[in-house]
C-alpha cells in the first residue's frame, strides 16, 4: 500500500517502513505524528482512491526518528556594473520521519508488541547473587598546577632619524 501526502508545500509518494525528510514538524524523536492531507492512497493492482483535493478520514501515521537541518546553500545576489554584491547562506530545518502506517479509516496502526523473553534461571546460589566488595572512589592527588611566568620584554621605543635640512 502507497500514499501521496502533502506537507510542508510539498508532495510525497510513501509506503510503510519507509524514512523520508519532509519541512518541520513538531515533535521529539519517538514521538508519533499524523499526517491528514492525503491526496491518493493506491494498493498494487488495484485502482487508486484520488481525493479531491484530499482523501476524507484518511490518515498516514510517521514516527520522529530526528530534527536536523538540510546542506547549507548560497543565496549570491548581484547587479552587473552597479557594485552591488551580496552572499549569504541558509539552512533548512527539517524533521525525519518513518512511515508508521497508512489508514483510510484514520485509525491509528495498533503497536506491535516484542515477544517477551524469559528469564534464565541460575543454577547455582553463587550465580544468583554475587557478592561484590563495595567500591571505594580513591582521589588521586592532582599535581599543583603551575603558572606560567611570562617574560614580557619591554617594548622598545621607536628610534627617529634627524634628517637634516642642510647639505655640510
Amino acid at each position: 500500500m502507497f500514499a501521496v501526502i502533502k506537507t510542508g508545500g510539498k508532495q510525497y509518494r510513501v509506503a510503510e517502513n519507509e524514512i523520508i525528510s519532509v519541512e518541520k514538524l513538531p515533535g521529539n524523536p519517538g514521538d508519533l505524528v499524523e499526517l491528514k492531507d492525503v491526496l491518493l492512497i493506491g494498493e498494487d493492482g488495484k485502482t487508486p482512491t484520488v481525493g479531491t483535493p484530499v482523501i476524507d478520514k484518511a490518515a498516514v501515521f510517521a514516527e520522529v526518528v530526528d530534527q536536523t537541518r538540510a546542506d547549507k546553500i548560497i543565496v549570491f545576489k548581484k547587479k552587473r556594473r552597479q557594485n552591488y554584491r551580496r552572499k549569504k547562506g541558509h539552512r533548512q530545518d527539517q524533521t525525519v520521519l518513518r512511515i508508521s502506517g497508512i489508514s483510510p479509516t484514520g485509525t491509528p496502526p495498533a503497536k506491535k508488541a516484542a515477544p517477551a523473553k524469559p528469564e534464565a534461571k541460575p543454577e547455582t546460589e553463587a550465580q544468583a547473587k554475587p557478592e561484590t566488595a563495595p567500591k571505594t572512589k580513591a582521589k588521586a592527588k592532582a599535581a599543583p598546577k603551575e603558572k606560567a611566568k611570562s617574560k614580557a620584554k619591554p617594548k622598545a621605543k621607536a628610534k627617529t632619524k634627524s634628517k637634516t635640512k642642510g647639505k655640510e
